[in-house]
């Protein structure tokens, strides 16, 4: 009973990031849609950068559904351990376009900055500021809206879109400091700007993928985590002590393996109950861990004495 209901947190996991992913389709689609015309129609380059920037999170938003999907099949022959870690390695795909983003609105401010772009443009028109607000505002909600889901099934790839939707806020941020700056005279503002937000989305691109490597490298889980466990399987009658614990990190999921101690004089069958009740405990207060194996070490008569 206890690993049905694991299985239907995982499946209701999935069915979350599937409908986040959904929503963020469609809304980037519409989103995207405005501000190119807003652009066009404002003649503001920065905002018809922008709503190219918008409609590149589409793309991301996809790599996110095929790594879930992938994290989600079932475990076969050749991959006993199942397929979470291909959420990692959507991440980390997910990490690169970031970084990639950051560096191309970096290069861009630079450029401008430096005269190498510096042509004369028009004042930009009045829809293309509100546009860019309303970016921001749009965005933002999606990047809270993204990472409450995230953090509810611990999704690093739906937390690293969620980041791709603050990228995209930032952008607009730029976008609107620039327009505004553009049509109170000072020009200057958008590309430094840009160079300013290329920093934050750069650092956020670079803790997503640190984040997914230690996933992928069977990283242990802190301290705090480590502890609790360690007090809930002695909280199991019949425990004498904790000789051992191990965990591991597997792309979402958490590996435990632990040894404990019981009395030396007790039959198979008991010492089997125990190691069953210690493993049961953990998988049901850490929802995160998808395996828990228990090996039970006998106490002998001197031990129990001293």
């Amino acid at each position: 009973m206890k690993r049905i209901t694991g299985l239907k947190k995982e499946k209701d996991g999935k069915s979350l990031a599937m409908h986040v992913s959904v929503v963020s389709i469609v809304i980037n689609l519409m989103l995207s849609a405005f501000k190119l015309a807003a652009g066009m129609l404002g003649h503001s380059g920065a905002m018809i950068s922008d709503a190219v920037h918008s409609a590149s999170d589409v793309f991301s938003t996809f790599i996110v559904m095929i790594g879930v999907q992938l994290a989600d099949k079932k475990s076969d022959k050749e991959h006993p351990y199942g397929h979470d870690r291909m959420e990692c390695v959507a991440s980390a795909i997910l990490a690169s376009l970031l970084m990639a983003t950051g560096v191309v609105i970096g290069i861009t401010g630079i450029k401008v900055i430096i005269g190498q772009n510096g042509k004369t443009a028009e004042i930009p028109g009045l829809i293309a500021l509100v546009a860019a607000v309303l970016s921001i505002v749009v965005k933002e909600w999606m990047y809270w809206y993204t990472r409450a889901a995230a953090k509810k099934i611990n999704s690093g790839a739906v937390m690293a879109d969620a980041w791709h939707h603050r990228s995209d806020a930032l952008s607009s941020v730029g976008a609107m400091i620039g327009i505004g700056g553009a049509r109170m005279g000072v020009p200057v503002l958008d590309p430094l700007a840009s160079i300013v937000i290329c920093i934050f989305i750069g650092k956020a691109a670079i803790d997503i993928f640190r984040d997914s490597m230690d996933k992928m490298i069977d990283k242990s889980c802190d301290e705090d985590t480590v502890q609790k466990m360690k007090e809930f399987a002695m909280s199991v009658m019949g425990v004498k002590r904790i000789d051992d614990i191990r965990t591991r990190m597997f792309g979402a999921k958490v590996y435990v393996d632990i040894e404990i101690a019981a009395e030396g004089k007790l039959e198979l069958v008991r010492s089997h109950e125990i190691a069953e009740k210690v493993h049961l405990c953990i998988e049901e207060h850490f929802p995160d861990v998808k395996h828990c194996m228990v090996h039970v070490n006998p106490v002998l008569d001197m031990e129990e004495n001293d």
